[in-house]
């Protein structure tokens, strides 16, 4: 299996620019993708791909900021990578906060942009694997029937097969026939198995850790 190289998204509304950068990556073994606006950017799908966007401040129309925001709103997952010649402190802190890869500022040296890249690819394919991962999850989850989907949320939650019985209206041979279905479907050995199950799901929060009490030592 061929698997393509990463697209690199640059949306900048220098010409120059943008064309250079984008004769600069394709020499790297990269495939480009240009825009000269946010908005162009913003009307063009985007296949679920490995890549990255360089994405400039200043621009005609929203600003990259601006784009940002809007990306973040629509679930857009690429990483972003801000390369522009008016960067100042409270831009760039701001656009770290939002989750921007890098803020770079023009003229960017070549080996730190091609390491800012490498990093933003190396988040995309960590984020990939994670979907990935909770995808295959969620298709084990969704062979549960109703009932054994709430036998799944009470066990994880330590409720006791005679417990959850009481809280069902149902038999503790019921809840133990639905229990092993859980476990066969979800592809898990143990209790403790199928609680870190659900925990990568969400479905129960990690527990707390412990707290030692405190030895009183005042006498009192």
């Amino acid at each position: 299996m061929i698997v393509a190289a990463p697209t690199i998204h640059i949306v900048d509304d220098d010409g120059p620019f943008r064309t250079a950068m984008g004769r600069l990556l394709g020499l790297c073994g990269y495939r480009v993708a240009l825009y000269e606006s946010a908005a162009q950017l913003l009307a063009t799908p985007i296949a679920n791909e490995p890549g990255c966007i360089l994405l400039d401040v200043r621009m005609s129309g929203l600003s990259g900021p601006q784009l940002q925001d809007r990306l973040v709103e629509l679930g857009n997952p690429l990483p972003i990578i801000f390369v522009t010649g008016h960067g100042d402190i409270p831009t760039s802190v701001r656009a770290i906060k939002a989750g921007a890869e890098d803020f770079l500022t023009k003229p960017v040296a070549k080996q730190k942009l091609l390491a800012a890249i490498e990093r933003a690819l190396k988040r995309d394919t960590q984020r990939r694997a994670q979907d990935d991962e909770l995808g295959a999850l969620r298709a084990r989850v969704s062979r549960l029937t109703p009932r054994e989907n709430e036998v799944f949320a009470l066990v994880v939650r330590g409720k006791l097969n005679k417990q959850i019985a009481g809280d069902l209206g149902t038999s503790e041979r019921t809840v133990k026939a639905h229990r092993q279905k859980v476990m066969e479907k979800c592809e898990v050995r143990s209790l403790a198995e199928l609680v870190l199950f659900a925990e990568r799901l969400g479905v129960v929060a990690a527990p707390a850790p412990s707290v030692a009490p405190k030895d009183d030592t005042s006498g009192a």
